[in-house]
């Protein structure tokens, strides 16, 4: 049997949960020093009035390589010290009130994005939350060393070891970097969204790497004009106009003979030996919180500084960090070694897939270019089969696999928007990878779709929906790497309000386990999911001068999940093992859905938004990519921002420009009237547990003062 194959990597899911249920080990993996960088009050205006402080440190901590609970962080065995020990320092910063006695025992655990903290909620500081971030990412290249950590502002970082061999020899493969929408005669270095590749090649001798051009590539991986560059074309140097090529070595970058074309993609691949052991970062984030929420002083007697204050805690991570938690839970992370379950809750942001982190070469700060791991495996929580990838023999896994055999499952809440949909290949995870049918949501989880929303929505307001001050802004950037400008404006719908809400329910449900309300997304069964075309949608056409194509969405215009083949050492189902082909061939393109949209083009099936329930525009998930200076993704889907289109004020100018939507005066005559849609727009979302009394009342008053039908 293949080492890879389905029912191995089942059979190990079952073997390894067991262990961990089975076995009640004395916890020799732990964090056995923290030191305190710097502690620094947090200004009023951030707590509530609650008078608070900051805490940042470091934690110094060991894992045993041999112990069941981290078996699976791969590489683990070649990580190891002489003594046996795995060992890492990860930074910390804890906020929380300055009296004792006003925490309230709940505890946010927070996974930096990209070593970003998230920022500071005042409604969390005024309640007595205590809020925790530590490290989890480990790619230490260029701008990721861990330093002493301060209190406010900035990033966070693991240092991790690398692998070796046993004999002390490197552990050596293929690695592949790109760079895109970059011109000019100066080197260009490597990036991954916004940090650094973080690996380095083994020598500068271009004729060990591998250097190509492409003038497109399609949302499906197809590759069109690719051209190979003579090694003699090319350095691993750092050049520009006054230091032309070759330029000065530098193993970051690359000096191009002639300069880069900004039309064109560049992608090299390279032998490396930083064989980061990057899975360790789910033991680190697993060991600093469980640390902090239990412990009551460290190894040698430095008191934790919040020892007894934690009753409850939920772990919480938005987008990439939002991935790392889906991650985490699957392989098993949510029970510590001393056989507890670590967090409560776990909140998922904006986050459909799972970080591509705990597999030889890994490039977790990774979303949507192409060859971006995170796709593969289960993406839904309760086993079923995925026959696409694994073959009618595969069994049925889900996430919750090994906390459901440790009884280590918590309360778990999602939510997400429509650039989700579109850019970041969530529907599998919705109706599995063939699409046949709606999975089920165990008991433990809520899943929430925002309808017609950006990534982590829009800024709100209602004049930004206006016509002639929608479409005289800019395009927003496209998210990632150098990756363009769209061409509609930016969509203003917001999830601030609906998080709010979500927060409260959270909180209720995991301190005094009162239910938040039932699920809300799209679904194959009631007809509001379909395939993501324009016709199966019911996508109006939208008049030309938005500058969109009529034919838009089109079939390939979602970014679908792409089945990789990362090589015989690669265990999809877990994301683990290690990946030998770089860059991964392409087996196969997996359907794509999108939610059913009403004749204004604005989707069904999600959560009452009170933007979305009063209309100025068709808002969109999607944007489309400008050219200009930046031209390599020119009319393709604009990553993961979103757009808007507003509605036209008269009816005359809505014949004029053709387009087919009622115009503002024909919905709601003038600015009362409008204003009396928004009243009752939040009326059916406070009834329906989405919006606090507090901010339906300041909605009201916006919609009061703004220009809408002046």
């Amino acid at each position: 049997m293949h080492p890879t194959s389905p029912v191995r990597r089942a059979a190990a899911h079952s073997a390894i949960a067991l262990a961990l249920g089975a076995t009640a080990l004395a916890a020799e993996a732990r964090v056995t020093r923290i030191v305190i960088d710097e502690t620094v009050p947090v200004p009023a205006a951030e707590t509530g009035g609650v008078p608070s402080e900051r805490i940042a440190g470091r934690a110094f901590g060991e894992l045993d390589a041999q112990h069941p609970a981290n078996a699976l962080i791969n590489d683990i065995l070649l990580a190891r010290s002489p003594d046996g020990k795995v060992r890492y320092t990860a930074t910390f910063v804890i906020t929380k009130p300055v009296d004792a006695a006003r925490a309230s025992g709940l505890m946010w655990h927070e996974v930096p994005n990209r070593g970003n903290p998230r920022p500071n909620v005042v409604n969390e500081r005024a309640a007595g939350d205590i809020d925790l971030t530590s490290a989890w990412q480990g790619d230490n290249a260029g701008a990721t060393a861990v330093r002493p950590t301060a209190a406010v502002a900035r990033p966070h970082w693991l240092a991790l070891p690398i692998a070796r061999n046993a004999d002390g020899s490197p552990v050596v493969g293929d690695v592949f970097g790109r760079i895109v929408n970059r011109s000019g005669p100066g080197s260009q270095p490597l990036i991954v969204q916004t940090n650094p590749v973080p690996y380095k090649p083994m020598t500068l001798d271009t004729r060990e790497a591998r250097l190509v051009s492409r003038v497109a590539e399609s949302t499906r991986g197809e590759v069109i004009g690719e051209t190979v560059i003579p090694p003699t074309d090319w350095a691993w140097a750092k050049c520009d106009a006054a230091n032309p090529f070759p330029g000065t070595p530098d193993p970051t970058q690359i000096c191009l003979k002639g300069g880069f074309e900004a039309a064109k993609l560049y992608q090299v691949v390279f032998r490396s030996a930083d064989a980061y052991a990057l899975g360790i970062g789910f033991a680190a984030w697993r060991d600093v919180g469980h640390f902090l929420k239990t412990a009551k002083a460290d190894d040698s007697g430095t008191p934790n500084p919040i020892a007894g204050l934690v009753k409850h805690s939920i772990g919480r991570g938005v987008s990439q960090s939002g991935n790392f938690l889906r991650g985490w839970l699957h392989l098993g992370f949510n029970q510590a070694e001393d056989g507890k379950q670590v967090h409560d809750g776990l909140w998922p942001i904006i986050a459909g897939r799972r970080i591509a982190l705990n597999f030889r070469w890994a490039q977790p700060d990774g979303v949507l270019e192409l060859y971006q791991a995170g796709s593969e495996g289960p993406q839904w929580w309760l086993p079923h089969a995925d026959p696409l990838r694994d073959g009618p023999e595969g069994k049925r896994i889900g996430l919750l696999d090994r906390c459901s055999e440790s009884r280590t499952c918590p309360k778990i809440i999602e939510h997400y928007g429509s650039a989700e949909v579109w850019a970041l290949k969530l529907t599998p995870a919705w109706v599995g990878t063939d699409g046949k049918s709606d999975l089920p949501l165990p008991r433990n989880v809520r899943r929430y779709y925002i309808a017609s929303s950006n990534h982590g929505g829009g800024g709100g307001g209602f004049d930004t929906s206006l016509p002639g001050v929608a479409l005289a802004a800019t395009g927003p950037a496209c998210p990632g790497n150098n990756y363009g400008t769209a061409v509609l404006p930016a969509n203003p719908v917001p999830h601030a309000q609906t998080v709010n809400a979500l927060r409260e329910h959270f909180r209720a449900w995991v301190v005094r386990n009162v239910e938040p309300p039932p699920s809300k997304w799209p679904r194959l069964g009631d007809g509001t999911l379909v395939p993501a075309t324009k016709a199966a949608m019911g996508f109006p056409t939208l008049p030309s001068s938005t500058s969109l194509r009529p034919t838009i969405p089109e079939v390939d215009f979602i970014m679908p999940v792409l089945d990789y083949d990362w090589g015989p050492g690669f265990n999809a189902a877990d994301g683990s093992g290690v990946a030998s082909k770089a860059p991964p061939p392409i087996r196969q393109v997996l359907p794509a859905f999108a939610p059913k949209v009403d004749a204004d083009g604005n989707e069904l099936g999600g959560v009452p938004v009170v933007l979305l329930d009063a209309p100025l525009g068709t808002y969109l998930g999607w944007n489309v990519t400008a050219g200009g200076a930046r031209p390599f993704h020119a009319g393709q889907i604009c990553n993961y921002v979103g757009g808007m289109v507003p509605f036209a004020r008269t009816a005359a100018e809505r014949r004029a420009s053709g387009d087919p939507r009622p115009s503002l005066e024909e919905r709601y005559k003038d600015h009362a009237g409008y204003v009396a849609a928004v009243r009752k727009a939040t009326e059916r979302a406070t009834a329906a547990g989405f919006l606090l009394k507090e901010d339906a009342e300041a909605l009201i008053k916006q919609a009061e003062a703004s220009r809408v039908l002046r």
